[in-house]
């Protein structure tokens, strides 16, 4: 078999062979295939596609490239989610002690955020005393009597992957469908899921900016879940704006804090409530989507949600009384209002601007080394399609200096303020099979 071959065969539009993906995966990551061979072969991939059968092909065989995590000791459905980015997106601090609340058994790895804001372990550790290491032995045990544990990532899963997404980031083909579904699935599988909830943005703040590709992204992922033995379901859900109102690490804490009491904002409410749903069936815990809303919507106004949460923190050594008392959460030395510059509604706020602005005060990284301050952030009084008279808040700046000017003039490079528009639609579609 030689590598030359394959690439003119996928340059010509034919498939892929089993055995010739895993042939091109075990290669690669071995270091006998050299980029610039590989280089050519995603550059075929990305001009011509791949079929579902190579999508699955290839997704298995960057799982088996590294470890795979075993939690067959976890008794029922694991099921997991994940969510292809966005800004505010604190779905998974919602998502998760809602979903175990249940009864459903939520067993997470997750990694560092980078960009605008931090990702759910900078989230988590925004609260005093969480801590996310976890001995494979302690996270089977907890998830197996309370239902729900988050730890970060250990071991080395789909090297292929990190290897291969390297090389597509200099070689322009980062945005191949085909290859995006199957580094997303690769990760999901080695990581022990059972059961996969997908929610895949679009809009400005997405790296998905068309709903039209959003779907074809879901599409394939959802197939390629299927086609493996991994019960998949996803959602596309839009990040033109922020979800909810808070951007920044200890701010989405407060705000998975009052959605889990029933008292959260409408968009990030909707969302974790019809992931949620996904997530209860995959588990067998409901026979429906609609039954399965009913069980976490009386999870989240009769206390069993943020008890939940409580047990949660309390499990994994944190201060679980951030619950009733907020303020023990970091707090930023400064809050700087932006008021309203004119009279109307709001009918603009650029998602991805905005999670800048919030990186610049603190609340994200551009690279790994980078410390979080996880006080600073944003906090938006107003979303789309909502009312606003000229010197109100319009945003709160969170932040560990007072000199902001330069923020404040750039929050109003990114919000419009103009005539009533129709509010915007929030989950574009639901993709069950």
């Amino acid at each position: 078999m030689r590598m030359v071959d394959l690439i003119i065969k996928k340059r010509d539009g034919k498939a892929l062979s089993t055995e010739e993906i895993q042939y091109i995966i075990e290669g690669y990551t071995k270091g006998e295939i050299p980029d610039y061979q590989m280089s050519a072969l995603t550059m075929a991939i990305y001009m011509k596609g791949m079929n579902t059968r190579e999508q699955g092909d290839l997704t298995m065989a960057m799982v088996h490239s590294g470890d795979v995590i075993d939690l067959s000791a976890i008794e029922g459905i694991k099921v997991d989610k994940h969510s292809t980015g966005g800004v505010g997106d604190t779905t998974t601090l919602i998502l998760a002690p809602l979903v175990a609340s249940a009864g459903a058994k939520v067993a997470k790895m997750s990694g560092r955020g980078l960009g605008h804001t931090g990702g759910t372990l900078d989230k988590l550790e925004s609260i005093p005393g969480f801590h996310i290491e976890l001995t494979e032995e302690q996270f089977i045990d907890q998830v197996n009597t309370h239902n729900i544990a988050v730890m970060g990532q250990s071991g080395d899963l789909t090297p292929a992957d990190k290897k291969l997404y390297a090389l597509r980031d200099v070689t322009g083909t980062v945005e191949s469908i085909p290859l995006i579904a199957s580094s997303i699935m690769s990760k999901k599988i080695a990581a022990g899921a059972d059961a996969i909830v997908l929610d895949v943005k679009t809009g400005a703040g997405a790296f998905m900016k068309t709903k039209e590709d959003a779907e074809a992204l879901a599409h394939a992922m959802v197939n390629i879940g299927n086609a493996v033995g991994r019960k998949t379901m996803a959602i596309i859900s839009d990040m033109s704006q922020p979800l909810g109102k808070a951007i920044g690490n200890a701010l989405e804490v407060e705000e998975a804090i009052l959605t889990l009491q029933g008292k959260g904002p409408k968009d990030l409410t909707d969302l974790v409530l019809t992931l949620g749903s996904q997530m209860l069936v995959l588990a067998q815990k409901a026979d429906s989507l609609e039954e399965a809303r009913e069980i976490l919507e009386a999870s989240l106004h009769n206390g069993k949600a943020i008890e939940k949460f409580k047990e949660w923190i309390r499990l994994q050594g944190g201060d679980d009384s951030v619950v009733e008392d907020m303020s023990r959460l970091p707090q930023a030395p400064y809050t700087i209002d932006v008021p309203a510059w004119d009279s109307g509604y709001v009918t603009k706020e650029i998602a991805d601007h905005l999670g800048q602005i919030a990186m610049k005060l603190g609340a994200g990284r551009a690279t790994k080394e980078e410390e979080i301050d996880p006080s600073v952030g944003i906090y938006l009084h107003k979303k789309v399609g909502d009312p606003v008279t000229k010197g109100e808040p319009l945003l709160t700046l969170y932040a560990h200096d007072q000199e902001v000017s330069e923020l404040v003039d750039e929050v109003k490079e990114c919000i419009t303020i103009g005539s009533r528009i129709e509010d915007p639609i929030l989950i574009h579609e639901v993709i069950v099979d």
